[in-house]
């Protein structure tokens, strides 16, 4: 679970760059027996910010960004060709989930399926990377290796799933096409469409926030975008690495960030708290943020709010139902492999997977 947890929340770290490395990723989630809940859902997200959903309880594909409505205007037909592949793809993870149900010798219970797929590509190396991978029941299923062209089967269940799509060479070398080539030029498309909001630069505010004298200081900064940024402390000049704690990046509830690093200062005399200084960098942006911690004018130091705490829970609350709502819709393919021979048309890509003519997306 561990390694779906970090996919699910990749957030990438430049320390210092103007480049920014964007991101086209899609999650599936298939589920039985889950009460209340979608038996199935796709999301799609650009940078982090979801761009696309579907599921099985609307029975449509709708755009999450004003922005992505301008895919019509070159692809008129994109919703409704989405929407008809959404509901194909539901059908086909009923079938798939009864299949790997009958490779774990189960009859019945709450189960999960994931597949989650995307690309990564650096507006200034021109450096591209992709990737796929599939999940049950929170632990990793098979993955593809990009480099090899072959899968990686974790699980001895799913050792027969891997010989048989190894053996469909056309089928590894279209996964490869698509994530090296189709999703970097839909990526692009998209930054494109959204280049006035996903390219922005929102700086944050920054505080320092202590619960006690003998806490660790908090330098927490919120309200930033895009997630590429870094915190660190540092003492006449040179950046620290004892003693200090480094939050990750946590999303609020309107699309920017916020972040955390801690200092302990219990063994620091009053004296040299002058001599540190909180530094926060947001790629693309030249001037750094700087706040000294300076007793004599910040003693005492407030403590953390319940205002900064509330987006924190709502945050974690809204990435765990994503977490919930993303694993899942998993393995048409093993479905295709063990049920039926290849096909041109290819109904688990239910989202933005073909741009060639008039095959699904």
């Amino acid at each position: 679970m561990k390694a779906w947890i970090y996919l699910g929340l990749l957030f990438l770290s430049l320390h210092g760059a103007s480049a920014m490395t964007h991101s086209l990723k899609y999650f599936f989630t298939g589920s039985s027996q889950v009460p209340n809940f979608s038996e199935f859902v796709a999301v799609g997200f650009v940078d982090e910010v979801e761009v696309v959903h579907c599921d099985s309880n609307t029975s449509r594909a709708e755009p999450k960004q004003d922005w992505m409505s301008r895919v019509t205007e070159d692809d008129p037909q994109y919703w409704q060709r989405e929407t008809e592949n959404c509901l194909g793809a539901q059908q086909i993870f009923k079938a798939n989930i009864e299949i790997v149900k009958q490779r774990f010798n189960q009859t019945g219970g709450v189960h999960i399926f994931q597949w989650m797929y995307g690309c990564e590509w650096d507006d200034e190396t021109g450096n591209i990377n992709g990737y796929e991978q599939y999940g049950y029941d929170g632990e990793d299923w098979i993955s593809f290796d990009l480099k090899t062209e072959t899968y990686i089967a974790p699980k001895p269940q799913a050792v027969i799933t891997k010989h048989k799509w190894d053996n469909n060479k056309a089928w590894t070398a279209h996964r490869k096409l698509y994530l090296t080539q189709y999703c970097p030029d839909w990526l692009k498309q998209y930054v494109d469409y959204g280049r006035s909001s996903l390219l922005r630069k929102d700086l944050p505010s920054v505080s320092l926030l202590q619960k006690s004298p003998s806490s660790p200081v908090s330098c927490h900064a919120t309200g930033f975008y895009p997630n590429s940024a870094m915190m660190f402390w540092r003492k006449d000049g040179e950046e620290l690495h004892e003693n200090v704690d480094h939050g990750e990046i946590l999303p609020n509830h309107d699309g920017s960030f916020q972040m955390s690093s801690d200092l302990d200062v219990s063994s620091v005399p009053p004296e040299d708290w002058e001599k540190y200084e909180c530094v926060f960098q947001l790629s693309g942006v030249k001037e750094d943020i700087v706040t000294k911690l300076d007793k004599a004018v910040n003693w005492p130091i407030r403590e953390k709010p319940t205002a900064v705490t509330v987006p924190i829970i709502a945050a974690v609350v809204v990435l765990a139902l994503v977490l919930i709502a993303v694993i899942g819709y998993v393995i048409y393919k093993n479905r295709k492999a063990e049920c039926s021979e290849p096909q041109d048309n290819n109904p688990e890509l239910s989202v933005e997977l073909n741009p060639e003519g008039n095959n699904p997306r």
